[in-house]
């Protein structure tokens, strides 16, 4: 597979450097965790931040495939999408992060990430996949929510 491109190359500061270089190592341990555990890890980055729009979720991309070589590798979607799925949550959003197959063979698995109903600058669309799972800003919402409700402690 080739080299994927970021859609704009962007300007990437320093700050925004090490923000990138610390989301690409995280990223790429947690490429090697088990999917139980990877889930449940993102679950919890995840959990109070707003939806990323389009637009959020492609500059986070930019700025993942502008400053990191690694994450442009034709096989790197899985460290890649991490990353940027991070920078989104650096920045307080969060885009929908999945893992799944093409629907046609070849079966290769796959990583994205996808907002507003689309999957941010892959060269498919949304139909050319099977999603087996993923981890949506929504349904950490409704989880922060219910897990961050107070509880009343009575003296017995």
């Amino acid at each position: 597979m080739s080299d994927v491109l970021p859609y704009e190359p962007v300007r990437v500061r320093l700050r925004d450097g090490v923000a990138v270089g610390t989301s690409v190592a995280l990223a790429r341990l947690l490429a090697h965790a088990p999917p139980d555990v990877l889930r449940s890890v993102l679950d919890a980055v995840s959990a109070g931040a707003r939806p990323a729009d389009y637009e959020q979720a492609r500059a986070a991309r930019d700025t993942v495939l502008t400053a990191s070589a690694y994450t442009r590798g034709g096989s790197a979607c899985l460290p890649r999408s991490i990353a940027t799925a991070l920078i989104c949550r650096l920045r307080g959003t969060w885009p929908a992060w999945c893992v799944g197959v093409l629907s046609s063979p070849p079966f290769t698995a796959h990583a994205w990430i996808e907002s507003e109903g689309r999957i941010v600058d892959e060269p498919m669309n949304s139909s050319d996949f099977s999603t087996f799972f993923s981890v949506t800003a929504a349904a950490t919402a409704s989880t922060a929510a219910t897990a961050t409700t107070p509880t009343t402690m009575t003296a017995a």
